[in-house]
């Protein structure tokens, strides 16, 4: 199905950028990608590829190793070391039928190399692949990642890879681990098709599966790679390793399906080895990076959750954890209790001894309130000295002891800075407990404003104390 764009108007899939020299490739190019509802940018020199790439942005680049201003291996080297163009995807399109050509476009930076005449199933399965990965990856044309493919990276140490194995033949898997032993220093393993599909450990040095699946089932019929390509990229343990199909010769069907069902490359069985450890190369580098952009992501939303200089979760984590808290109490029928901490007398601390002082207060208080609350409780800081606790299961005297040993906890031993003098610090805790409910969950905000309401009581009553409220809502 093609999506619409408000308008009516179909929306493309991707910009494409053509660069070839030869006008007839250039417009049986644009045709096909046009047909498939991408949206084909035209060049025919290496300067326009350059320039277009840095200017329209493209999502892709079908790139002509023969150019007549400059070669399709500087092109792709100027691509892979300027900012704003390094992450762009690069498929080469070469004439030439011999391994050296497709070498040279892999150790330039290339994506994937593919012999001219180029098959359209193949071609269009190959752009889905890689822009459905680029795109499961989170990576944008704007992200600072390391170059793609084989061109050199900046200069970062990267562990020892696992690269497994899987064939039918056992000469077959004995003539890939040689060959690729002999051209990498990663970790090459065989494994069976079970192994490659257990919810184990699949290889040594601490990986929990394998970077890099190489695959040949023979024993599975014509489609039998094809059946466990499938199953590794479904799979929660392999769903990002890298699979390399090896096809029949010639067997564009099979390719074009590999891609589809996720395959990050598809190969001949008669690929050398010094041309299958280059395209190792290459998966290796775009897994990373892809980890890398996941990482980033995951870190990202954690630290949107997070308070910087307590290590503490804040409010965007806390109030969705109470409304959890007081979902499970009225199913349950139970009591819950929330407390509103503020530091007495805070801001003298910071006009007296710098705001450097006031952080090493805040993350001692922090470290002190973490250390003597239950591990189901909720902790976070909900402004400058303020924090907010949720006691999931907790009645009124339960979240009285709470609330004084905590007290106690901040007040009877001085927080020592870091020029060495020893300061008192106080807090004063608004508790409210929500009274128990009927299969309907007490409002959140009105709990807190309860337990704000408490916290009031305990400043205007003379501060290093704890007050109470009680609530029905």
């Amino acid at each position: 199905m093609v999506n619409a764009a408000t308008d009516g108007t179909p929306r493309m899939n991707g910009r494409i950028l053509i660069v070839d020299d030869v006008a007839t490739n250039r417009i049986v190019y644009r045709a096909w990608l046009a047909a498939a509802f991408y949206d084909p940018l035209l060049a025919a020199t290496g300067e326009a590829c350059l320039h277009m790439a840095r200017t329209d942005k493209p999502d892709l680049i079908l790139l002509d190793l023969s150019l007549p201003d400059m070669t399709g291996a500087e092109v792709l080297k100027r691509l892979r070391t300027a900012p704003e163009t390094r992450n762009i995807p690069v498929i080469v399109l070469t004439a030439a039928r011999a391994e050296l050509a497709r070498v040279e476009g892999f150790a330039a930076g290339a994506d994937d190399v593919l012999t001219k005449p180029v098959h359209e199933p193949i071609l269009l399965a190959r752009l889905r692949n890689l822009l459905r990965s680029r795109g499961d990856a989170g990576i944008s044309q704007n992200e600072q990642l390391q170059p793609a493919g084989l061109a050199e990276p900046a200069l970062t140490f990267e562990p020892r890879a696992t690269i497994a194995l899987v064939a039918s033949r056992p000469d077959t898997l004995l003539r890939w681990q040689q060959e690729l032993q002999q051209q990498t220093r990663d970790h090459v393993v065989i494994v069976s098709r079970t192994q490659a599909l257990a919810d184990v450990a699949l290889a040594e040095d601490g990986h929990s599966a394998p970077d890099v699946f190489i695959i040949k089932d023979d024993f599975g019929g014509a489609n039998g790679s094809l059946r466990l390509l499938s199953e590794l990229k479904s799979h929660a343990l392999t769903r990002h390793s890298a699979v390399c199909v090896v096809n029949l010769p010639d067997d564009q069907q099979s390719a074009t399906m590999a891609f589809d069902l996720g395959a990050d490359d598809a190969v001949d069985p008669d690929i050398s080895g010094h041309e299958l450890a280059l395209r190792v190369r290459s998966l290796l580098r775009r897994k990373r990076h892809a980890d890398r952009q996941r990482a980033s992501v995951q870190d990202n939303l954690r630290l949107a959750m997070i308070d910087p200089l307590t290590g503490l979760h804040n409010r965007r984590y806390a109030l969705p954890r109470l409304e959890a808290i007081a979902a499970q109490a009225a199913a349950e029928g139970e009591e819950f209790a929330v407390m509103v901490v503020d530091l007495d007398n805070f801001k003298q601390v910071n006009d007296r001894f710098g705001h450097a002082a006031g952080d090493q207060v805040l993350v001692e208080v922090a470290n002190r309130l973490t250390s003597n609350l239950r591990m189901t409780d909720v902790l976070a800081r909900i402004g400058g000295e303020e924090f907010l606790i949720a006691l999931p299961r907790t009645a009124l005297h339960e979240a009285r002891r709470v609330a004084e040993r905590l007290c106690r906890a901040i007040k009877e031993m001085p927080v020592r800075l870091g020029s060495g003098t020893a300061l008192t610090v106080t807090v004063s805790i608004g508790v409210a407990v929500s009274a128990p409910t009927a299969g309907r969950a007490p409002q959140v905000d009105s709990v807190i404003e309860q337990a704000d309401l408490a916290l009031l009581d305990a400043k205007t009553a003379g501060r290093n104390r704890v007050t109470f409220r009680l609530t029905a809502a």
